[in-house]
């Protein structure tokens, strides 16, 4: 195996409860980042977006710096992304641990 061991994954194979996602896509939509109240109390800052690939699209969280940082149009990779689940539908995000290049 090389030092790159994630495999990119499609966004169609991805489903609520994945953790440790590589993925790469286009941002094809981006709402206004607004502040919002975590359920812990900390003031953050988020835009949704749609983010799409060759195999579908999915909703997009971009927390704190990332929410002014991509625009649409862009192309991103995101490593150690996190599903999780809002209103029944999939959505991914960088989490803690992951991170977010713009390509």
């Amino acid at each position: 195996m090389d030092k790159d061991s994630q495999a990119k994954v499609k966004i169609s194979e991805l489903k609520a409860g994945i953790g440790n996602v590589n993925v790469t896509g286009e941002i094809v939509s981006k709402e206004e980042p607004r502040e919002v109240i975590t359920k812990f109390g900390k003031k953050l800052r988020v835009a949704n977006a749609t983010l799409k690939d060759d195999s579908g699209e999915i909703a997009l969280s971009l927390w704190g710096d990332d929410a002014d940082k991509f625009s649409q149009g862009d192309t991103i990779q995101i490593e150690n992304g996190w599903v999780s689940e809002f209103k029944g539908n999939p959505q991914l995000s960088a989490g803690k641990y992951g991170k977010i290049t713009k390509l």
